[in-house]
């Protein structure tokens, strides 16, 4: 039984379908991409997925073989569904060490002394210094922003770990560390999904690639055989050859 599964989920806005009858499952740990062009649905698809901030408008979602369409978010959290978001500094005013801790307090239910406990063991395994810890997430790299957001989704202990282009902004060696980190996390047992644009890290952990176009699954299979399908060339990479 997939971990995570999708039964012809769509979304709209009113005449706009941003997720449009999509279905697909996502084995225990598993390691999915999810490609796709700007505005082909994949943020959306993770936001009706986690419920934030609106949920499907029809179709299924399952978590463990229990349905999760309906629910709210901090109960799909505490259940074991955890996501990062494309902005890498949601609460400027909070500190390094206050924004995972607000992350344990919300996704795991933890008081604040337990929470602060916790966040300082994500920020170890993150490699933020004790120095840092107590720093405005804006004073950080773009790169200790990047795993301070991995580390907020982590410290709820999540089964499945959805995230939304994290090696956006990072240089070659960043990606590269950051390709080693979510083995790392993958080989601990957590199952991923990952949208990247950055297809060189999509092909490097991928075990399958899905790719959407307007909002429906366009390509899905081995990700090696998916970047050379002709749809996928002219709707993804812009007519390219793969």
């Amino acid at each position: 039984m997939p971990v995570l599964e999708l039964r012809h989920v769509t979304k709209r806005f009113g005449g706009l379908t941003a997720v449009d009858d999509v279905t697909f499952g996502v084995e225990e740990g598993e390691l999915l991409g999810i490609a796709g062009p700007n505005g082909s649905g994949k943020s959306t698809l993770f936001n009706v997925v986690t419920g934030i901030p609106f949920g499907a408008s029809s179709g299924e979602i399952l978590f463990d073989g229990k349905p999760i369409t309906r629910m709210v978010s901090h109960r799909i959290a505490r259940l074991g569904l955890a996501r990062t978001f494309q902005k890498d500094a949601e609460y400027p005013d909070l500190t390094a060490k206050e924004t995972i801790a607000l992350a344990a307090i919300y996704g795991r239910g933890l008081n604040r002394r337990a929470a602060a406990e916790a966040a300082e063991t994500q920020l170890e395994a993150a490699g933020i210094g004790c120095a840092r810890a107590g720093m405005l997430t804006t004073a950080l790299s773009v790169y200790e922003r990047k795993q301070l957001m991995i580390a907020s989704a982590l410290v709820m202990q999540p089964k499945v770990l959805m995230l939304d282009e994290p090696a956006s902004g990072l240089t070659r060696p960043e990606i590269a560390a950051l390709n080693a980190h979510l083995v790392k996390i993958n080989k601990g047992g957590v199952t991923i999904l990952l949208i990247e644009h950055v297809l060189s890290l999509l092909l490097s952990l991928a075990e399958r690639l899905i790719v959407l176009n307007q909002g429906a699954v366009l390509a899905e299979g081995d990700p090696q055989e998916v970047i050379r399908d002709e749809r996928v060339i002219e709707a993804y990479l812009g007519g390219r050859s793969a």
